[in-house]
Formats: C-alpha cells, structure tokens, sequence
C-alpha cells in the first residue's frame, strides 16, 4: 500500500528537526516538511488552508473554535511555549514602575489577537488587576507596516484601540515618547540598540515567570498542530499517525539535552538549564497533551472570550482532538 501523501508546515525547532530531516516517519505518511517561519505559514494556513497540517496560533485556533469554525482540528501538542513577561517593555519617565502603573497608560502592540499579545493581556488582568480597557491601545508596526489581523475582530466594549497610520511605528512612537509601554512578540530594535526609552518592565522576568508558574502552573503554549478537518475525514488514522510522530521527535530532542559527552545545544551551562527546569517543572518540562497542559489551555479560552476574540469561552476540553494522547 502507498503511504498517504501529506504537507506539514512548521518552524526549525529541535522537537521538529527529527521530521524535517527523517529521523522520524509518521507510520502510513509520506511527510513533506515545509520549513516556514510561523508569521509565513500562519496567514497561508488560515486564508488558503494551503497545507494539510501546520503549525497554528493557540489564540486563532481557539478564537475559530469559539466561533463555529471547525475548519482545523489541533493535535495535544504544544510546539512552543514561551513565557511572555520578558517581552513587555516600558518607558523610563512614563510613571511605570510596577504593572499596576499600567493602568491609563499608552500601551502599543503589533497584533492584538497573537497568542502572546493575549497572554500577556490576560496575565496583567489576572495578576495585577489591569484590564485592558483600562490602558490605551495602539496597533501596528515595531519598525515597519504591521500584517492585517490574522481573525478579524471588534475590540470589547470600553476597549480604545487606534491603528497607527501609514508612516507611523511602535519604536518611533516609544522615542518620541507618545507610548508608555509595549506588548511585543519580538524584541524591539531600539531595545536592543541600548534606547533609554526602552526597558524591561521585569528586568529580573526570570524569577517572575517562574513564581507565576508555581503560583499558576500556566506555561504559556503559543502554537499548537492543526490538520484540516477535511483531511481528517478522508483519513482519520492520520492525526494519530502524525501525533505519534511528533511525540517521538520531542523526545529525541528533550532526552539529548541532559549529556555530559558533547552538549547538544550551544549553550554553557545547558545541563544546568535541564536541572532547573526539572526544578520547577518536573522531568516532563515540555509537556504534550491536555492533563499536563490544562491551567494553560483553560487560562486562554477565557482569554479569547474576555478579549473580544470568540463570543464565548472555549474549554480546554475543546481545542484538541480526544483519544490521541
């Protein structure tokens, strides 16, 4: 029998290379991987369904669950996590010193939909007590014209929301001292140049993020594996094919981590790495499925809902196809 043909769209991640280099093989697919940056594959998933399983935003996928779209089905696993407290930054001179001066601030970010745009406004809600119609909103481009929403979306009632005109970006905004503070997904150029008008907002986020999982036990999940819903129904032996796969090549990549003969990543003190992540995490610090994951995936289908993206909560019990993991 010919092994069924199909496409996946994902970023170069250790948990990913042993699909794109072959090391391992979905039982009954022939995989082709198409390397993408998410920015790339997300809006050719979403507009065209141009792959037959990609690599999606947590935030869109459930906003199109919240709404009825049933287009994608996700498999448990999270291909990137990140927390987000790092990437919220301030402007000296703007009255911020702690989160709760967030409130009635300026407050500019690239997408307000993005998984981590929506993290980052939940945790501020949850934490602090800073709802975002309290902030003033302003979307667009860090450096350059910003993409169009990936879904399209009215912001909740009492939320003030201005897209930058044409000519007009975040960075140069933070200099001239018409922002106060930044929600990015990417580290801000003028941050990087050394700006006074950019800081950290934690500059110890490490500590932060680490306290907030134990108060919380949210990993923020940013992308997911969705395959379409109408591969699904052609072969519904595929998702778990492709799921076994995928777990396969996360634990090729996490078990290499922790080896005194040759460090596997180019990072000096990697074994310390793994042993604080046990430390705080446990030994299934890169965890799939929705047990191990739930917190996360609870915390953001209220977000979605809250943040004007779905009209209703979306539970976690929703967002992953069952019976996989």
């Amino acid at each position: 029998m010919t092994d069924l043909k199909l496409t996946l769209a994902c970023w170069d991640y250790d948990r990913t290379r042993p699909l794109i280099d072959g090391r391992v093989r979905p039982h009954g697919i022939d995989l082709e991987v198409k390397m993408l940056r998410p920015r790339v594959m997300f809006p050719r998933m979403l507009e065209d369904k141009e792959f037959h399983a990609s690599e999606l935003s947590l935030a869109s996928y459930a906003s199109l669950l919240g709404r009825g779209d049933t287009s994608f089905r996700a498999l448990p696993v999270a291909v990137s996590k990140i927390f987000r407290h790092s990437c919220i930054y301030i402007r000296p001179g703007s009255g911020i010193e702690k989160p709760e001066d967030l409130r009635g601030k300026r407050v500019g970010t690239t997408q307000w939909g993005s998984t981590a745009a929506v993290f980052m406004k939940g945790m501020i809600q949850d934490e602090y007590g800073v709802a975002p119609h309290e902030m003033r909103w302003f979307m667009g481009g860090l450096d350059a014209p910003t993409q169009a929403p990936l879904i399209p979306f009215t912001p909740p009632p009492g939320v003030s929301l201005e897209l930058l005109p044409d000519g007009k970006t975040l960075e140069a905004m933070m200099e001239a001292g018409e922002l106060d503070a930044l929600f990015s997904i990417y580290l801000p150029k003028i941050f990087l140049n050394g700006s006074p008008n950019c800081k950290r907002l934690w500059p110890n986020f490490k500590e932060v993020e680490k306290d907030y999982y134990r108060k919380t036990k949210i990993f923020p999940i940013m992308h997911t594996i969705a395959m379409r819903s109408d591969v699904i129904a052609d072969h519904p032996w595929a998702p778990k094919a492709l799921y076994d796969a995928l777990v396969e090549a996360r634990d090729i990549a996490v078990e290499g981590l922790y080896d005194t003969d040759a460090l596997r990543l180019a990072l000096p003190w990697l074994l310390d790495h793994v042993e604080e992540a046990w430390s705080v995490f446990g030994e299934d610090f890169w965890a799939y499925g929705l047990e191990a994951n739930r917190p996360t995936l609870t915390a953001l289908g209220r977000y979605v809902f809250e943040q004007g993206l779905s009209p209703r909560v979306v539970a976690a019990e929703e967002l992953f196809m069952p019976g996989l993991d």
